[in-house]
């Protein structure tokens, strides 16, 4: 998006999270059993408190010096990359054009027309469009997605990725990146019928973004104020802990004899509480009255059993995303840890697959 090439190459798809740089390359599997697509390099990079706040580049330097270690760790020789800017730094519209438009003549009328729907002056936006198929209102006309964000969002993520000796080639949006990795899901999983309502969670440092999914289309966003930061802070606090000694424990498991009860569990089930208080929003501000299941993505959702306590609690079949299920990996990557990390990687393979589109 946001006028920038899209080739049929295999890219890094690169995340930016709050806490971490993700990186993942994927290539074409053809005639594996293990699926279509197959990993071929990965990588996580921690990023230092405060690089990234409140979604946006606080430190480029500090950030594109983290996505090049991630880059040499990964041992990928790929150059070009894709990024992808948070939702709320977004504005979306989908409006009808007449589909016998070419993408040039399209492209020259949404020029002409974005006034209309951007409350921004132009020349601070960056902006761009794509087709999503046919209107249900007429033959005559197509349904255009229309993608806006002010420069420096998308400018910010251009720096970073030239800072690391990086060829930006996609600055996507965040929601549709998930939603990507979602149809790679719905089509190549076990959950056959892209038809599904399908409730995807994502469960951020500092946010929880829930993602609501019908037809394999999100219909529905909305950002909470929770996160894996509350576990983290609180272990610190009980345990007197610093942030990198509190993360390192919660992810070795080894935190201490009263932390799965006085801890783990209060936030499992404010997690749960959380997951329902969205969904009743959703419920209340459309025509839908239930989902057919829910998806737990985002670093958090690797903690153990977390989806039966949600399925428990909601009585909403729930599983955890694992974008990899159905892919082949490289025999040098280490697939144990690699299963681990796949809840938290949803975003990096949503824009890794826009190489293989």
């Amino acid at each position: 998006m946001f006028g920038l090439s899209r080739k049929n190459t295999p890219l890094l798809g690169i995340d930016i999270s709050s806490t971490a740089v993700k990186l993942i390359e994927l290539s074409r599997a053809a005639g594996s059993k293990a699926g279509r697509y197959r990993v071929e390099h990965y990588a996580i990079e921690p990023l230092p408190a405060n690089a990234v706040a409140e979604k946006k580049i606080a430190e480029p330097e500090a950030v594109g010096q983290c996505i090049r270690k991630a880059a040499g760790k990964a041992g990928s020789r790929a150059k070009r990359a894709a990024v992808a800017v948070a939702g709320s730094a977004v504005i979306t519209k989908v409006i009808t054009m007449p589909a016998s438009l070419t993408d040039a003549e399209m492209e020259t009328q949404i020029q002409l027309e974005a006034d209309q729907y951007i409350p921004y002056p132009l020349e601070e936006v960056n902006l761009d469009f794509d087709i999503v198929g046919p209107s249900k209102t007429s033959p005559e006309v197509v349904d255009v997605l229309l993608a806006a964000s002010r420069r420096e969002n998308v400018d910010d993520r251009i720096g970073v990725l030239e800072l690391a000796g990086l060829t930006p080639a996609i600055v996507d949006v965040e929601a549709y990146a998930m939603e990507n990795a979602c149809s790679l899901f719905l089509r190549m999983g076990d959950q056959a019928g892209a038809s599904k309502t399908l409730a995807v969670v994502d469960v951020g440092a500092a946010t929880t973004t829930l993602h609501v999914l019908n037809e394999g289309q999100i219909i529905y966003t909305r950002e909470q104020n929770f996160g894996g930061q509350q576990l983290r802070e609180e272990v610190q606090r009980r345990y007197g802990l610093s942030r990198e000694q509190a993360i390192q424990k919660i992810l070795d498991g080894d935190v201490a004899d009263t932390y799965e009860i006085d801890v783990l569990g209060p936030f499992k089930e404010a997690l749960a509480q959380q997951i329902g208080r969205a969904l009743q929003f959703f419920y209340s501000g459309t025509t839908f009255n239930k989902v057919d299941q829910i998806l737990l993505a985002g670093g958090p959702a690797s903690i153990a059993r977390i989806d039966a306590l949600v399925e428990d609690r909601l009585k909403v079949p729930t599983m955890v995303a694992n974008p990899f299920s159905q892919m082949s990996i490289a025999p040098d990557i280490k697939s144990q840890q690699l299963m681990r990390e796949a809840p938290g990687m949803m975003v990096a393979v949503g824009l890794a697959l826009r190489g293989l589109d």
